[in-house]
């Protein structure tokens, strides 16, 4: 009979209740035993929504404080050695103090994961002694089984996953960690074993990159270890994001089931599949319904694949699974009151999956006419979204696919842009800036909900925003910044922000996903064709500038950025809908060039992350990406500067993509990895303007003007003093009004100094 699983479930809860327990924790105003108890409760409801699905196999040990690849490090007591630790349990107060520095140790790095929104925390091996301090996935059993009588199925990340996404190691030393690492693994599974549990989910996601013959090697070492250490352990070795790299050798691997990705992974998995077969003594775990996207799955076709599979693997073998964990959709569409009708209905979030997953796993065990009805709703619901008329806008399909035919450039090679750009704006010698955003306080996130709401009209809001920006621009004159921001004050967020303002978007009430800790994002749906309709940021733009003689950049999102943080259509290719992106934001580009405004910043952060996972796919994904930001950019005056920033991402594979973008200027998050990327710009020449940010704005702490400097003094010895600029490694508007002073301050300082030692001319 074939059973229905999932991969993990979202943290956040259906009203965030996770992160405003965590905030509340971190602000002081919850004691540490009331956060346990609301955490508890909250993975308990969590638990108890699967279990009354009917959910077969439930996933425990996927719920965090935090995040789950720093949830792995502090159980092997791997802690950076500038926190205080003296083993045993890691306290709370060095576990949030690895993801969110303190004032006296900056956090460990953040990047993504695989290429997912989802940031995780990079463990950091260097001078740590492993030891199980913890078996957490047998705490999350016991609780499961105790409190709900859930035989969970605990969900631990994998040991060669977990040692390639780590650093302070060298390459040379994988063996040597591997052989520290094992036991423990051993010991937990161990411990699963004589607690009678009978499936653990081992996620192994690095399977879908490709493997050197030592890594297969080292895999091979790894599951023949587990084998002989728990016998009668069934281990569901879990891949997803992609098809696997190796089958033959994964799935001779001496485990009871494999977890495949059919949605992200179909057209690698499934001919090979067809081609190679299944193996007879193992469970597949097939996963066939998105984890990552948000619309609703064809219920008719899932079943033609899970057919498909049937001739290779017997129904007895076969679990209906997600293709990867819910974490990354939101929680549940039913609290959606104001979308289109057409489009709710289309739409899946994670608790409707789980009634996918059930809906299949009752069709393949007792035939489609149980499920008769469900199957009619759901084709009509996704034919209905179809035939709109926002998927169907001829003139924008017409002008975009007349501009995507050319090839974008500017008028002049950058370094004569440079030349007029320098005679036009008078700039010294490391310029400093800022990334855009300013803090949103409560005062500003109060006014736009009197101005949503109806209470404040559009003049008193607007008042307000000039206020604001009048305040910001003061106080960026004072500390002394070169090229200042409105500070985006009327914005909620940076892509939701321009979503708003361009056809073929739609927004959810309570659509909230985790990007890292407690950081929720709610992404835009890209349901139609997009659409320019009018101006959306020139009049602050415009407002700030006639406050200063000091340049005032204009700032975007770019057309990656903002897909690659929407939901995205599935109707046309994600090229089409970068194109339509890019012709939308090139009016905006226009418009703000037109009012005066001679700098503009088209912000990236989220190319990197969009890169395909296979890497003979990645070449194609940059070429059109950079397209798109030219698309965007270059119809502008050789004296406009266009500026970009890119965030959280590791680049020193894309530097040539980086400056094919040909942005003037480019801004990229260094703080926590600053000599990673540097090592970049030491093998490879960069010819453009660059800032590399010299201190972490994630982070509570004030960055020392010696730290920075320090940073500044290593970027010079690799980059051109004359195209190199000061800035923060991302916007500012998540932190507080006192600490973001003083932080500007000690950066201008530091500036000051790099310029006097370095003898440069201001």
């Amino acid at each position: 009979m074939v059973r229905s699983s999932v991969l993990g479930y979202p943290r956040i809860g259906a009203d965030r209740e996770w992160k405003k327990a965590l905030e509340a924790f971190w602000s002081g105003k919850l004691e540490e035993s009331e956060l346990h108890s609301q955490l508890q409760e909250i993975r308990l409801n969590h638990l108890r929504k699967q279990q009354e699905k009917g959910i077969d196999f439930i996933p425990v040990n996927d719920f965090s404080y935090y995040d789950h690849v720093l949830d792995t490090a502090t159980m092997f007591g791997i802690i950076p050695k500038r926190f205080p630790y003296k083993g045993g349990i890691v306290p709370l107060s060095v576990y949030y103090g690895i993801a969110r520095g303190t004032k006296d140790a900056t956090a460990s790095e953040m990047t993504k994961w695989f290429n997912t929104n989802y940031h995780y925390i990079v463990p950091e091996l260097d001078g740590a002694n492993p030891v199980l301090t913890e078996n957490r996935p047998l705490n999350a059993y016991r609780e499961a089984k105790d409190k709900l009588g859930i035989e969970g199925k605990p969900v631990i990340v994998g040991p060669l996953t977990f040692l390639k996404l780590s650093k302070g190691y060298s390459i040379s030393e994988t063996d040597a960690w591997l052989e520290r690492l094992l036991p423990l693994y051993v010991q937990i599974l161990q411990e699963l074993e004589s607690e009678g549990v009978q499936w653990v989910q081992i996620d192994e996601p690095i399977l879908v990159t490709k493997l050197s013959a030592a890594d297969l090697q080292r895999l091979k070492t790894i599951y023949e270890t587990f084998a002989a250490s728990v016998p009668n352990l069934n281990i569901m070795l879990q891949t997803y994001f992609e098809s696997v790299e190796n089958y033959s050798d994964i799935v001779a691997l001496p485990v009871k089931g494999i977890g495949l990705d059919f949605v992200h992974g179909f057209y690698g998995n499934m001919p090979t599949i067809k081609a190679l077969g299944f193996p007879a003594d193992k469970v597949l775990g097939a996963g066939v319904i998105d984890g990552r996207g948000i619309w609703k799955a064809s219920l008719r076709e899932r079943l033609v694949l899970l057919e498909e599979l049937g001739e290779f693997v017997t129904a007895d073998r076969i679990i209906v699974q997600s293709s990867c964990s819910l974490l990354h959709v939101p929680v549940t569409v039913k609290n959606e009151a104001l979308l289109l009708p057409e489009l709710k209905d289309a739409l899946a979030f994670a608790d409707e999956k789980l009634d996918e997953l059930v809906l299949l796993t009752k069709a393949v065990s007792s035939g489609v006419a149980v499920i008769a009805n469900e199957l009619e709703k759901c084709e009509s619901a996704l034919e209905a979204l179809k035939l709109s008329g926002e998927r169907n806008r001829n003139d924008i399909q017409q002008a975009v696919a007349a501009i995507s035919a050319q090839h974008p450039e500017r008028s002049l090679p950058f370094s004569e842009r440079h030349i007029a750009q320098q005679k036009k704006w008078q700039l010294p010698m490391l310029p400093t800036t800022t990334i855009g955003s300013f803090p949103q306080s409560a005062e500003v996130r109060k006014a736009r909900q009197l101005w949503r709401k109806g209470e404040w009209n559009n003049e008193q809001y607007a008042n307000f925003i000039r206020e604001q920006i009048d305040i910001w621009i003061k106080l960026q004159e004072e500390i002394g910044l070169d090229v200042l921001v409105h500070g985006e004050f009327e914005r909620t967020d940076m892509v939701e922000f321009f979503g708003e303002k361009l056809a073929g978007f739609a927004f959810t009430q309570n659509g909230w996903v985790q990007s890292y800790g407690s950081r929720c994002v709610k992404p835009p749906i890209i349901f139609g064709d997009v659409a320019f309709e009018e101006a959306m940021t020139v009049k602050e733009t415009k407002y700030a500038q006639s406050k200063t003689d000091r340049p005032v950049k204009g700032m975007l999102t770019g057309p990656i950025t903002i897909m690659n943080w929407s939901f995205v259509r599935e109707d046309i290719t994600r090229e089409q809908i970068a194109y339509q992106l890019a012709y939308a934001l090139r009016q905006e580009v226009e418009a703000l060039e037109h009012a005066g405004i001679g700098m503009i910043q088209v912000d990236e952060p989220a190319v990197r992350e969009g890169l395909p996972l296979k890497e003979e796919d990645q070449a194609k994904y940059l070429a059109w990406a950079v397209k798109a930001f030219r698309m965007t950019t270059c119809t502008v005056q050789d004296t406009t500067q266009i500026h970009t920033h890119m965030c959280y991402c590791e680049f020193h594979d894309m530097i040539d993509s980086i400056e094919a973008m040909d942005a003037d200027v480019i801004s990229i998050e260094t703080s926590r990895s600053h000599g990673e990327l540097i090592h970049s710009f030491e093998l490879n020449t960069y010819k453009l303007g660059i800032g590399l940010g010299v201190y972490d704005i994630h982070s509570p702490r004030i960055p020392r003007v010696e730290e920075m400097t320090n940073m500044i003094d290593r970027a010079l010895r690799v980059l051109d003093p004359k195209l190199f600029w000061i800035n923060p490694d991302c916007g500012l508007k998540t932190r507080g009004f006192e600490e973001t002073i003083d932080s500007l301050r000690n950066m201008v300082e530091a500036t000051q100094i790099a310029r006097a030692k370095h003898s440069l001319k201001v």
